[in-house]
């Protein structure tokens, strides 16, 4: 589900999908034909040599960018096998044991990820890093900012466990809440599920209404109506916090451990532990609490929302894509600085709209090539051509920014990108907690820019005697 999240935002930005598989089901290639996604089937052993070099050479037939690798078995002979062929590399990875790492990209968008788990790994090899990565499908984008009202008393419940819950725990939490009162009960399986008919008999005999549902591509609309959920501690854990719904997670494999635990850490959902490990009695007693108490579950949606704002597909494309590429400043990009500041458009939306000299403007960027508290720079596109610029001030704990792109490259979909990559990157170069943005309230296009980036009112300020809305983006809490 997090690399068809991938593929579709690719595609919104005009770029082709092909799906390259050693292992499927028949469920997973149809929601991938559905999605207009083309599917090839790899005769090859998983993660093998063969595998690497099968894959390098459907990249190649597809003409290729990038060979996106999800998978626990891609270790470090893989990564680097595949890179040699060719392709760029971008790695999934949730455990950080496929050292040495050799990809170009790794991502890993568990809130327990930490630089620490890639110590080993080559020079160009580059991290993204928690859950501001986190890949949604597009689905989830329409719900983002809307907001969700917690029930006094949770009613609606949705139960899901996956695609295949080899276990059955869907039936073991259905028949802990099958006794209590007043429940409405929706029961998503996926389409790999072996116990499909336990499940129906068991429905068709409760004594009350209870829904059954198979393959859902709709996973949204459910979160929306649900009160709680008890869910399975996968990819559904990241989507139901960007819908503030909040959520008992069943750890259903090692993998799903640190994830639950994590989130039950950070108050965004309730861990119940190892799925049949926890004594039903116990289980119980938990979700009646939940069920019961409006004030823990308001607290567990809101703080979901903060942990996953949605736009994560965005943020890892705009280091997929290509262009801009970032860069410190330079001496030469001195001029290109002071025609993008001068430029009427700029001036016009600017805090301070006055003119700026050439020898005042060099005297300025001097000053703050030299200054240890201001962090510039400099975008390119893929000619080596300069774009656009971001500084950064840093003031105590949080970092004031700047940005401005030439008049040529603006609306074409640079600005988010260059700004996506350059908070990422002052995040990752300095210890600062926040980053903040004042933008004149006639600003529209910086308005969208930053309220897109995921950026967060703080209301209207007076700066330099003109109203500007102030933004603020703040660093993900640290595992």
């Amino acid at each position: 589900m997090r690399c068809l999240a991938l593929a579709q935002t690719w595609q919104q930005a005009g770029g082709n999908v092909v799906f390259a598989m050693a292992e499927a089901t028949p469920s997973i290639e149809a929601r991938l034909r559905i999605g207009r996604i083309q599917v090839v089937r790899l005769c090859a052993t998983a993660a093998g040599a063969d595998d690497a070099a099968r894959t390098a050479e459907a990249a190649r037939h597809a003409g290729a960018e990038w060979v996106v690798v999800d998978g626990y078995q891609f270790d470090s002979p893989y990564q680097s096998a595949l890179r040699a062929a060719g392709p760029k590399v971008m790695l999934i990875d949730d455990n950080g044991d496929a050292s040495p790492y050799s990809a170009d990209l790794i991502l890993n968008q568990n809130a327990y990820a930490s630089e620490v788990m890639y110590r080993e790994r080559q020079p160009h090899t580059r991290l993204l890093l928690g859950p501001r990565y986190i890949l949604l499908r597009r689905e989830f984008a329409f719900w983002r900012s809307r907001a969700f009202q917690i029930a006094p008393r949770a009613q609606r419940i949705l139960v899901t466990m996956g695609g295949s819950d080899p276990d059955n725990v869907t039936e073991k939490i259905l028949r802990i809440l099958l006794p209590e009162p007043d429940l409405e009960l929706t029961v998503v399986v996926g389409g790999s599920n072996p116990h499909l008919a336990s499940l129906e008999e068991l429905v068709a005999n409760a004594d009350r209404p209870v829904r059954l549902l198979k393959d859902i591509s709709d996973m949204p609309a459910l979160m929306v109506w649900a009160d709680l959920a008890v869910a399975g501690a996968g990819t559904t854990s990241w989507e139901m916090c960007m819908m503030g719904l909040p959520a008992a997670l069943c750890v259903l494999a090692p993998n799903q451990e640190k994830i639950a635990s994590e989130l039950d850490r950070m108050g965004a959902a309730v861990d119940l532990g190892y799925a049949g490990k926890l004594p039903a009695e116990k289980t119980a007693s938990i979700l009646r609490e939940l069920i019961g108490s409006q004030e823990q579950r308001a607290k567990m949606s809101a703080r979901g929302r903060e942990i996953v704002d949605g736009r994560g597909t965005e943020r890892v494309l705009a280091f997929l894509s290509g262009e801009p590429i970032l860069r410190r400043t330079i001496d030469s990009d001195c001029r290109a600085f002071w025609e993008w500041a001068n430029d009427p458009a700029a001036r016009a939306v600017s805090i301070a709209r006055e003119p700026i000299s050439w020898d005042r403007h060099m005297e300025w960027f001097r000053a703050r090539l030299m200054d240890r508290h201001a962090i510039l720079y400099t975008a390119v596109n893929r000619k080596g051509d300069p774009v656009g610029m971001v500084r950064f001030q840093l003031e105590g704990t949080h970092a004031i920014l700047s940005i401005n792109l030439g008049s040529e490259f603006r609306g074409k979909g640079y600005g988010r990108k260059l700004l996506y990559q350059a908070t990422e990157e002052v995040f990752r170069a300095s210890g600062v907690a926040g980053i903040d943005a004042f933008v004149r309230l006639s600003n529209e296009p910086s308005v969208r820019l930053f309220e897109g980036a995921g950026f967060r009112s703080l209301g209207v300020e007076t700066v330099h005697g003109d109203r500007a809305i102030h933004y603020v983006l703040e660093r993900m809490p640290q595992p």
